[in-house]
């Protein structure tokens, strides 16, 4: 037998309970509940939200957690998934990205590092980032421009220059990750590095750090002194 919302007491919904209770004291299966909403026909809310549940080891596995794995899931559409996915991605930035951007400025290796982290969190592909910041090292923006394995024959400098000049960017942080762990660059990620260097000072937009990241380190072209 199915029971659907209407047939649990009002005071033992999902919602209510979280009005009553707290958002802390909600199961995980609750908070599933409330975010996917309905469920089906054929399933409860409740019984998708346990399947989703049932199909990782823990909830801590949710972070890497696919449309097409949750699609596969009966019961969940592509835009459930695509809420589920956003809401997940949004928690991972709330945890991670602990820093005020508009109150500092990102003026170092490490502060960068800490403030974009999120965006390579548990990647298994590597990705380019390019952080563009103005004349006062203040963060303009971050612009993923290229996905998968990163050497010079990928990543185009006129993509990165073409992106600093439609900001009036003053200078430029390129960041990739290494899903493997090891930030150790590799030489295609110096042969890079030496030539978008070159570019941006005939540009007069400087390249003023590489920095290659994993989950929990990173190295520094800046630090280490090897831009040039």
């Amino acid at each position: 037998m199915i029971y659907k919302m209407k047939d649990i007491p009002k005071e033992e919904r999902p919602r209510e309970r979280l009005l009553k209770y707290g958002v802390e004291n909600l199961s995980n299966s609750e908070l599933l509940s409330i975010l996917l909403k309905t469920g089906t026909k054929d399933s409860s809310v409740k019984d998708i939200a346990i399947e989703i549940l049932n199909s990782i080891r823990n909830v801590q596995d949710l972070k890497n957690i696919t449309i097409n794995n949750l699609m596969n899931i009966k019961g969940i559409g592509e835009i459930k998934a695509i809420e589920l996915i956003a809401t997940i991605e949004l928690g991972k930035r709330l945890f991670l990205n602990n820093m005020e951007e508009e109150k500092i400025k990102l003026n170092n290796p490490k502060s960068i590092y800490k403030s974009s982290k999120y965006l390579f969190y548990d990647k298994k592909q590597e990705y380019f980032y390019c952080l563009y910041f103005d004349n006062k090292q203040r963060l303009i923006e971050r612009k993923l421009l290229f996905m998968g394995t990163i050497n010079k024959s990928i990543v185009h400098p006129r993509e990165v220059f073409k992106e600093a000049y439609l900001l009036s960017a003053s200078s430029i942080v390129c960041m990739h990750n290494h899903p493997s762990g090891d930030v150790t660059p590799s030489n295609e990620d110096i042969e890079l590095t030496k030539a978008l260097v070159k570019v941006g000072q005939v540009a007069n937009i400087p390249v003023v750090d590489h920095i290659v990241v994993s989950n929990d380190s990173y190295y520094s072209f800046y630090e280490n002194d090897i831009l040039l």
